[in-house]
């Protein structure tokens, strides 16, 4: 890690600052940088939306990605943006900013991270029983027991919306103790 973003983290750390002190930190640090330097267009972004800023905000992610970020910068940017533009009535271009976000990420931490924000933003457009089944089917590999029931639940609960999940699927039941 660059002694850069070092400095970046401490302010994101620094529980002390108010919103208007983290913007004005980070704009100090991103000054260190090219104006189009994609990490530091992304930490100002970030500043912007986490103090309830995102109509300044959304600019800057957009700048970030179009500029290139890392992977996994990339990925947080796309999800921090696409939460920022459903706060702001573009439900349709973050839905599908985080599906497909969910739909390629691998297995693990921001695959989950999208799933997260895919289903919240599914149940902001009153589609709550995709949302869960998204979040059953990100849970399901964590569970120690039950993963294909849960994964069977999860299926039922998009393809058979009339009724709740009740999916069978043969596991057996726990062990006797």
């Amino acid at each position: 890690m660059t002694d850069w973003q070092t400095r970046v983290d401490a302010v994101w750390d620094d529980e002390s600052l108010s919103d208007e002190a983290r913007i004005d930190e980070i704009e100090r640090l991103a000054s260190e940088r090219g104006a189009g330097d994609a990490v530091a267009l992304f930490e100002r972004a970030g500043a912007y939306d986490s103090a309830g800023r995102e109509q300044e905000a959304e600019p800057l992610y957009r700048a970030a990605l179009e500029a290139g970020l890392d992977t996994e910068r990339r990925t947080r940017a796309v999800i921090q943006l696409a939460s920022t533009i459903r706060n702001l009535g573009k439900l349709d271009e973050s839905l599908s900013l985080l599906e497909t976000e969910y739909r390629q990420a691998r297995p693990g931490g921001m695959r989950d991270a999208a799933a997260a924000f895919y289903a919240l933003a599914l149940a902001s457009s009153d589609r709550e029983r995709e949302g869960l089944a998204i979040v059953l089917e990100v849970l399901a590999p964590h569970l120690p027991r039950y993963q294909r029931s849960v994964r069977g639940y999860a299926a039922e609960l998009v393809h058979a919306p009339e009724r709740m999940p009740t999916a069978n699927t043969g596991e057996g039941p726990e062990p006797r103790r």
